[in-house]
């Protein structure tokens, strides 16, 4: 079984958001173990106050070391196998697909540290924690958002929580580039129509049209990940020649003046 347990100050909220739908589900077949500590229930003060005033001065607050560390210990005992301690953070590496493989192909146990205030003593950072992570370039109120988001990418890679490989090996990211469009019923809405070669049952045009469209998608909306896209086998360079084409044609319709209409 993979375990996360999350330590946070808004434990019954992200435990619930964590039981409900695949995750759940998957909880309940015992391919995963999700679990949120509340840290204050591991503080030695009758007020269950987990942060104090920062030493140097400066608004805000920290989250205090000591009940952070009696709480890790905790959830450490729980697991079994490697395990791994993110600390939710701006200051981390920003999360990738990639990395949602490596923890899950290289840990069977994560715990992820939620911060809040003005962060975490960093001594426990120092004593405690492996690595952090960091969703992008913007701060939230709170690491919870972000240990959902890491659990959830984790835990569906798990054999199992998912119905098929295909679920996440079709999905963006996963080969470095962004997912083809997707269709669904009706056939046509609001005069859009479903692109007809979906509609025809041949898989392996199919196939292609998607890879196509795949490698548009990234190339449009994501030319630093393109950049890295390794597009050197005949199958892809003939794609890559297709689209050029037809681009090509596009202009050439695009410019071309109309004809003026005839008179009478």
């Amino acid at each position: 079984m993979y375990r996360i347990d999350i330590l946070t100050l808004f434990d019954q909220t992200v435990g619930d958001m964590m039981n409900e739908s695949i995750l759940g589900r998957a909880q309940e077949r015992d391919l995963i173990r999700i679990e949120a500590h509340q840290i204050r229930d591991y503080t030695l003060n009758k007020q269950k106050q987990v942060d104090n005033y920062p030493y140097g001065g400066g608004r805000g607050a920290v989250m205090q070391a000591d009940p952070l560390f009696r709480c890790w210990e905790h959830a450490k005992a729980l697991g079994e196998g490697p395990v791994r301690t993110i600390y939710l953070s701006p200051c981390g590496k920003t999360f990738t697909e990639a990395d949602a493989r490596r923890l899950k192909e290289e840990y069977n146990h994560l715990i992820l540290v939620c911060g809040h205030y003005e962060g975490i003593d960093e001594r426990f950072i120092e004593e405690c924690v492996d690595e952090e992570i960091s969703l992008g370039d913007f701060v939230l109120t709170g690491g919870e958002l972000p240990a959902m988001c890491v659990a959830d990418a984790v835990a569906r890679l798990v054999p199992g929580v998912l119905a098929d490989p295909e679920c996440f090996e079709d999905e963006s990211h996963w080969n470095g580039m962004l997912e083809y469009p997707q269709y669904s019923r009706p056939e046509e809405w609001h005069g859009r129509k479903v692109p007809s070669i979906l509609l025809s049952g041949h898989h392996a045009n199919i196939a292609k049209w998607r890879r196509k469209q795949s490698i548009l998608r990234t190339r449009d909306r994501r030319p630093d990940l393109y950049a890295k896209l390794d597009l050197s086998s005949k199958a892809d360079q003939k794609l890559l020649r297709e689209i050029a084409e037809e681009e090509r044609q596009r202009l050439e319709t695009a410019s071309d003046p109309a004809e003026p209409d005839s008179q009478a």
